[in-house]
């Protein structure tokens, strides 16, 4: 998982290390750190990130051998793996959110000690690509420690090296060459100062006599990375705070380096840690630490989930949730209770053995926990993400009889991303003479193709886009789920099944079902089209510019890109928008209209209790500014004289008793009409199967709903040898459903076909 792809030895004792680790890199900003463990009895190792790759996937990390795990760290090569890396941890620097008219107008010194050039370096970096010119200066005892200096001229304006010995550049400490510069009239506003802690105490001193600002980074502290805070916690100020979780930077005008120095001193032996332990009681448990549930586990409560804050993502396109390290994921495995009669399985549409997935997590052996699911689903890395799974599997959990029920979800979502970097693969079986082609790209084809697939069938995947996934690629938004790195490669592990493909492909009219049968040599057809007909409201003024479907918003957005400047496809929302609906697709329309930037609303004409929506979804619209209109129902679409959009009449609503669906039926309040103005109507209202194929196939029945007609729960038709299942049968519902019809519909496929020999 995470492998060594390059190793260098810059100086005596210190060493260079690029990790794959994609997962992490994603996320890597400069200033943040990492904590690397060797092998499964190795301590948690913490590292500042000295250079990421997004590209490559890559971490490059920097450590000198100071102890036993260093020691063991160096004897790694090339092709070696950790048994964990887990991060990015810690806060971006501050530079980062500066405005680059600041950045510009100041003068910045970035001084850096040892092994702490490393980490100076991803940030002078950063602001060469600004185009933000400063000045670094780079200490180290003699020639032969000095590393980063190439690097490091190639980025910054002017490098000042000093060696304590004179053995190259500048003799004398960093503290003298600050004074030089700054006697021979160099002007600094600012000094971000990185290196051993005595290093930085000086230094901060230094630049406080010349009225300098200074940024330190506290890495140093965490010598164990145990998340235990023993050795990160420290004075800012008159507050104490915690590096691995406030920090790693602080303002070094506020660090009270002497007790610092002193715990850091203490904390390399055994009878320090006690004594910091006596010191310090239970006050130096920090709550909010990350990697404080290594330890102190709630079984009544959920591993929290590091996530986007709301008002960073609701700027971005970027996943919301960054989901568990392997250390949380073990830690939420463990309070799983392997019941005997697991309930969660009986409730999950494709009965994954969720006890033994979670019993492999917690033991950490992840390619058996991948194995488990890989025998009830080919797309865990997806469903982890948009299951509802609070009404499914976690609703059952009898963990969340007395608390919160496991998170399910949140763990398989984990086997699946490891699958995914692992680029683990299913085993490919000897082929069988019957063809199978699927109509659809989505959930259900998907599901369908690769079951069939793996029982030797040759299928062939015909899809009506230019890309597959359905609803994966053009209805959930990148910020749910990604396309590139969590969809793309789902699928390609499927078509490593020998799965064939014919993108832009519409059944009915490229050909037709029956010509598939008849011309094509297929001998079953399994019908997975969807169900991407969109519904609308029926009312006065739904035709004017600015009514848009929810379908449509999305596809432009998600598959066509249309938040981005250099894809073609445009979208015009306006300042003000209005999502009428209050399912999941309305959560996704609003929260993508939010971050095109426009005020968003969501009418909804039942209670928040009655929304159908996913809890979490209704929860991250909220945070992240989404307002809501309940018991509201629009009546008339007004328009201005050009005919766009330019407000919604709606009336109150009221509920009564339940009705049919569970929820409480709704009817309007007389004379409580009010207009709410707006420039785009999304009208999220669900959507129904298309009738291309019913009107294009021979004797294939419709249902009332107007999807194609079943006679079983395995997806078998008025059609023998035509098979139908998901959205294109039921209409819109979950992925889920759909990849369970999907199943079922292969199993019985096989059955006709193997009946046929």
């Amino acid at each position: 998982m995470y492998n060594i792809i390059e190793k260098k030895n810059l100086s005596k004792n210190i060493y260079l290390m690029k990790i794959k680790a994609e997962a992490l890199v994603e996320a890597a900003k400069p200033g943040q750190f990492l904590i690397v463990k060797i092998d499964e009895k190795g301590e948690r190792i913490p590292l500042t990130i000295c250079d990421y790759d997004k590209e490559e996937g890559s971490v490059t990390i920097v450590f000198q051998v100071l102890g036993e795990s260093t020691k063991e760290m160096a004897k790694m090569e090339v092709g070696d793996f950790f048994a964990d890396v887990l991060g990015p941890l810690g806060k971006e620097s501050d530079l980062l959110h500066e405005e680059k008219k600041v950045l510009e107008k100041k003068k910045y010194l970035f001084v850096a000690g040892g092994v702490g050039t490393a980490p100076v370096y991803p940030q002078v970096k950063w602001m060469k690509q600004q185009d933000c010119f400063v000045d670094v200066i780079i200490g180290s005892k003699n020639k032969e420690s000095l590393i980063f200096e190439e690097e490091m001229r190639k980025v910054a304006t002017n490098v000042y090296v000093c060696t304590d010995d004179g053995s190259y550049g500048s003799k004398g400490l960093v503290t003298d060459k600050i004074q030089e510069l700054v006697e021979l009239g160099k002007k600094y506003d600012h000094a971000i100062i990185i290196g051993p802690m005595i290093m930085m105490k000086f230094a901060v001193e230094v630049c406080k006599q010349y009225g300098i600002s200074t940024t330190v980074s506290l890495n140093p502290l965490m010598v164990d990375g145990t998340g235990m805070c023993g050795a990160c916690r420290v004075s800012i100020g008159k507050e104490v705070k915690f590096a691995c979780v406030d920090g790693p930077e602080f303002h070094g005008e506020e660090v009270n380096f002497d007790e610092a120095l002193r715990r850091q001193r203490m904390y390399r032996t055994e009878e320090g840690r006690n004594i910091l332990k006596l010191e310090d009681g239970e006050n130096h448990h920090n709550p909010s630490c990350p990697n404080h549930e290594v330890v102190f586990v709630d079984r009544k409560k959920r591993i929290p989930v590091r996530e986007q804050k709301p008002e960073e993502r609701n700027q971005n396109f970027e996943e919301v949730c960054y989901g568990y390290s392997l250390e949380e994921a073990k830690l939420e495995a463990s309070r799983c209770l392997q019941c005997k009669n697991p309930l969660c399985v009986q409730a999950c549409p494709v009965s994954i053995d969720i006890p033994t997935f979670i019993r492999e997590i917690k033991e950490d052996n992840l390619q058996a926990a991948a194995d488990t699911i890989a025998k009830y689903s080919s797309l865990p890395a997806i469903c982890g993400r948009v299951c509802p799974q609070e009404s499914q599997c976690e609703g059952k959990c009898i963990v969340g009889i007395r608390g919160e029920a496991v998170s399910i979800g949140k763990l398989e979502r984990f086997v699946g991303d490891w699958a995914i970097e692992n680029k683990t693969s299913f085993c490919i079986p000897e082929k069988k003479q019957q063809k199978v082609a699927i109509v659809g790209g989505g959930p259900a084809g998907l599901t369908a193709a690769g079951d069939l697939a793996k029982k030797g069938y040759e299928v062939t995947i015909f899809e009506a886009l230019h890309k597959l996934g359905g609803v994966l690629s053009y209805g959930i938004p990148e910020f749910r789920l990604p396309k590139e790195k969590i969809v793309e490669k789902e699928i390609e592990n499927l078509l490593q099944l020998g799965v064939k493909v014919e993108t832009n492909s519409l059944i009915g009219r490229t050909f037709t079902v029956d010509e598939l049968l008849d011309k094509k040599g297929f001998s079953a057809v399994f019908i997975a089209s969807g169900a991407g007909l969109p519904r609308f409201m029926n009312i006065a003024g739904e035709n004017l510019n600015g009514v848009i479907s929810a379908n449509e918003f999305l596809t432009r957005v998600n598959l066509m890109k249309a938040h981005q400047s250099t894809y073609a496809t445009p979208v015009k929302i306006g300042k003000r928008v209005l999502v009428i609906g209050g399912g999941n697709v309305a959560m996704d329309a609003a929260r993508t209209a939010k971050r095109l930037g426009a005020e968003t609303k969501i009418v909804y004409r039942r209670s928040e209790k009655e929304l159908p929506a996913r809890l979490e979804e209704i929860q991250h619209a909220k945070e992240e500014g989404i307002s809501f209109l309940f018991l509201s129902s629009p009546i008339e679409i007004l328009g201005d004289e050009n005919a766009w959009v330019k407000g919604v009449k709606c009336i109150r609503m009221k509920l009564g008793e339940m009705d049919e669906s569970g929820r409480a039926a709704f009817s309007q309040v007389p004379n409580s009409e009010f207009i709410i103005e707006a420039e785009t109507i999304i009208m999220a209202l669900g959507t129904s199967p298309n009738p291309l194929i019913l009107e294009t196939t021979k004797d294939l029945q419709q249902n009332r709903w107007k999807g194609i007609a079943t006679t079983s729960e395995f997806g078998e038709t008025s059609r023998i040898g035509i098979f139908a299942g998901g959205d294109a049968v039921s209409g819109a519902a979950t992925v889920i459903l759909a990849m369970e019809a999907g199943k079922k519909a292969a199993r019985k496929i096989d059955e006709y076909l193997q009946s046929m020999l």
